[in-house]
């Protein structure tokens, strides 16, 4: 294992934003419930303690025992301070107003190396509901704000540091010069971690855990897939058989599009046009979880069918990424079921396969770098995430084959334009939603009453929260009429401006 740095769970919302930070510095660090704390082994060079929803006041508080880390040197973030200070005896009481938003430095000591280079009245974001009022004999304060004397306090003598702000955020403007301070030079991490160097690591890890065998493993034109396919097909070559679906719910040109790129990459790939199958066992329905249940379903026979037909196949591929792995081992369990996952669920069980999934330690912008330190296409890595089901939770209602024409064209007109106008790339994730509506209109001297398609774009880091994105006036004109004009069955356009929370990415 690569030297790293434990963070430790507590619930925060932010939690996940940490350790993108720390990765940013070239240092490679793990996500763990505080409840559920690994072997302390002397890979591990430094701590972070999370934020939390909860008081350390709070019967039950999550709580750990900070004998277990030994002289390694520990950093507490908001609840993780609060936490620090109360099991040495120090003192946390509701604050009188909630801290929450901005806040400036008044006083900053700058011989501790927490805080070196970090200036006097710079801006840091709170976001707590209890202030530390007292600390123990063995700690010092060491940063303040106007409001909230104890703002960041150290241990005299151990390398225990704690802070009542959120580095991770932007908000806090010299927030990653102390995350820095405190992997760098506290923690000696020697920031190595590398797109490069993973790529090497990975694939001498595959070689030898794969050897000679088989592995099978069903693309999607998205980048996690196609990446940690590249990576097992640098290990093994061949032995890699990869299997394309053609759901019928694709975008328009999809299927030959994506077989194109792939065998362009030398990858061994076979495409399988199963759209008739999956029509059948969608007819009728409207529920989007019996949809995507349905869609699941027929997948895997598909799928499985296909593997079957490749001789002493033990292992299969998958391009689970880290965000996956963090919600199925979270503090509080997985998250509540908003929609069924869009991954591939069922197949291990059912092959009775061994899983490699290569890109289980990543975030989505570090798989892009590392496909990138692999110079894949640059038009696969910058490509939009695309749901699992597809079209099919961008049909509102039931699915038909004219349904799918009819959105397949829309959404090629609003994609290709994007890509035309130099959107694209300002743009996570985009698409289009045929809903169950009819709307009257007026083409010609002809009263029409068509379907109406509602236009889906956003900005956003990773999904977990988005932003409708701000396209131009005149762009989204040009893309109506286009697409009144060529689309038989659509009279009218909608340009959905929810953000998630509260609204989701996709309305199904």
């Amino acid at each position: 294992m690569p030297e790293q740095i434990l963070i430790l769970d507590f619930g925060s919302q932010y939690t996940q934003l940490i350790a993108r930070r720390v990765r940013e510095l070239n240092v490679y660090c793990e996500i763990h419930p505080f409840n559920r704390i690994p072997a302390i082994t002397g890979d591990i060079k430094g701590v972070i303690l999370s934020g939390s929803p909860c008081s350390v006041r709070d019967k039950g508080a999550p709580d750990i025992d900070l004998s277990l880390f030994g002289s390694v040197p520990i950093l507490g973030v908001c609840y993780g301070a609060q936490l620090m200070a109360h099991k040495s005896g120090g003192e946390v009481k509701p604050s009188q107003t909630r801290e929450y938003g901005r806040a400036k430095l008044t006083t900053v000591d700058h011989h501790n190396e927490l805080l070196k280079d970090v200036p006097q009245d710079s801006q840091v974001w709170m976001s707590h509901a209890d202030t530390i009022v007292s600390l123990p004999e063995e700690y010092q304060i060491i940063a303040s704000t106007p409001s909230v004397k104890v703002t960041a306090f150290a241990h005299k003598t151990k390398k225990h540091y704690a802070i009542q702000f959120h580095p991770e955020v932007t908000h806090s403007t010299e927030g990653k010069n102390l995350l820095r301070n405190f992997v760098v030079h506290i923690c000696g991490c020697e920031q190595g971690w590398t797109p490069n160097q993973f790529v090497e690591s990975t694939i001498a890890v595959l070689k030898k855990k794969l050897g000679n065998d088989k592995v099978v493993m069903a693309l999607s034109g998205g980048v996690d897939s196609t990446v940690a396919a590249s990576l097992i097909h640098h290990a093994i070559g061949k032995n890699l058989y990869c299997i394309f679906v053609d759901n019928g719910l694709l975008r328009k040109n999809e299927f030959q599009q994506v077989l194109d790129s792939y065998e362009g990459m030398g990858l061994n790939i076979k495409g399988i046009d199963a759209k008739d199958k999956f029509y059948v066992a969608l007819k009728g329905l409207t529920d989007p979880e019996q949809k995507r249940k349905a869609i699941g379903k027929t997948f895997i026979e598909v799928f499985d069918k296909e593997a079957h037909r490749i001789s002493d196949v033990k292992w299969l591929g998958q391009g689970t990424i880290y965000p996956d792995v963090i919600e199925s081992v979270s503090v509080n369990g997985p998250s509540v079921t908003i929609k069924s996952h869009h991954n591939v669920g069922g197949l291990p069980a059912k092959m009775n396969l061994k899983v490699v999934e290569p890109l289980n330690t990543l975030f989505k912008d570090e798989v892009r770098l590392v496909g990138k330190s692999m110079e894949l296409d640059p038009t696969i890595l910058g490509r939009h995430p695309f749901p699992g089901p597809g079209l099919g939770i961008r049909i509102l209602g039931d699915i038909t084959i004219e349904k799918v024409r009819i959105l397949q064209e829309v959404d090629h007109i609003f994609i290709n334009g994007l890509r035309e106008k130099n959107l694209y790339d300002e743009v996570w994730q985009a698409g289009a939603m045929l809903l169950p509506v009819q709307s009257v209109g007026v083409m010609g001297d002809e009263r029409t009453y068509e379907s109406v398609v509602a236009l889906r774009a956003v900005i956003s880091v990773d999904g977990m929260t988005a932003d409708w994105s701000h396209l131009p006036y005149e762009f989204l004109s040009e893309v109506s009429s286009a697409i009144i004009n060529n689309v038989k069955g659509v009279n009218r356009v909608v340009y959905d401006i929810s953000s998630k929370p509260p609204a989701t990415i996709e309305w199904e």
